[in-house]
């Protein structure tokens, strides 16, 4: 909620990533990985963390021909959002799943990483 009274929705609750007590929205940090010149696309999850019960996960695909590490990723984000929304893993992939409608499909990304665990959130 704004100033005025107006209220935005920034992003579906399921995504939201609840990381130390704070609220993490995927489409921020996917707007800011994105940004980087080597990422074609990208998609941002919530997955299992002893300590803060979800980390900031950024799955990368790259632009073809593209070289970038993880931690190239995570500074590009420093210098865009605040620190505890900076993903804490990088995975990149070749694809990213997608339903017929082209839609990335989260749910099949969290999928290995929640298998077995019970969310503390």
């Amino acid at each position: 909620m704004d100033d005025e009274g107006f209220i935005y929705i920034v992003d579906r609750m399921k995504d939201m990533i609840v990381s130390g007590g704070e609220n993490v929205y995927s489409a921020e940090v996917e707007n800011a990985v994105a940004s980087h010149p080597a990422v074609a696309s990208c998609a941002v999850i919530g997955i299992p963390h002893e300590l803060y019960g979800e980390a900031v996960h950024a799955v990368v695909v790259l632009v073809a021909g593209a070289t970038v590490d993880a931690e190239e990723i995570r500074s590009h984000c420093r210098t865009l959002i605040a620190g505890y929304k900076c993903p804490r893993s990088v995975e990149i992939r070749t694809a990213l799943p997608v339903s017929g409608a082209g839609k990335i499909l989260k749910r099949e990304l969290r999928k290995p990483h929640w298998e077995g665990v019970q969310r503390k959130i």
